[in-house]
């Protein structure tokens, strides 16, 4: 791992996170980054549950009995029933969605994939603000200010890690979307000098 300083601060549009370094390994590590098109990996990163933001869980909440219907899960059943106080997290906290027989109690077990962003494409909804940031990121993710690559990446227990782009080509659009086009900027120079 490689540190790298960017020598200024980068807020999420929703003024958090803030990326203040970046670990050089993300423009390395490799993942299959086409996850719908995947065909062995039966939606392994979904078998737990994940860090949510607390506004996102009000606004998934807000969505009523159309998206409980939708998800097939009781609302009382959705999330875990801790609070963390967490400044890296948009609204200052974050929960945390069930896990249930072996997978998120969003992941659709019918087909594949997550059932909040299959709803919010169905509903022309942006994504963005119901689905939990970390899921979007991953495999990269953020912790004290670094955006660096997920753990079941560095580890290779990612079942899906080694072969396709490297993390960052793979996520940049969604990094591009929560933090800027003046960090891609920032990451591509970084990213071009590690080729």
């Amino acid at each position: 791992m490689s540190l790298i300083a960017l020598g200024k601060d980068y807020p999420s549009i929703f003024s958090a996170p803030v990326i203040r370094a970046v670990d050089t390994s993300i423009f390395t590590l490799r993942y299959f980054t086409h996850c719908m098109a995947c065909g062995f990996c039966k939606d392994q990163c979904c078998s737990y549950g994940v860090d949510i933001d607390r506004d996102n869980m009000e606004r998934l909440r807000s969505l009523g009995t159309a998206f409980e219907t939708f998800a097939g899960v009781s609302q009382t059943e959705w999330f875990t029933e801790e609070i963390v106080e967490d400044r890296e997290f948009p609204s200052g906290a974050h929960g945390r969605t069930r896990a249930v027989d072996g997978k998120c109690v969003f992941a659709d077990r019918q087909d594949r994939g997550c059932k909040i962003h299959a709803y919010c494409l169905a509903n022309a909804l942006d994504y963005h603000l119901y689905k939990p940031m970390v899921s979007i990121l991953f495999p990269l993710t953020f912790e004290h200010g670094v955006l660096e690559p997920s753990s079941e990446v560095v580890d290779g227990s990612l079942v899906c890690s080694g072969d396709g782009p490297s993390v960052y080509d793979g996520m940049r659009d969604e990094v591009a979307y929560f933090f800027g086009e003046d960090l891609i900027g920032a990451l591509d120079v970084l990213r071009d000098r590690s080729r």
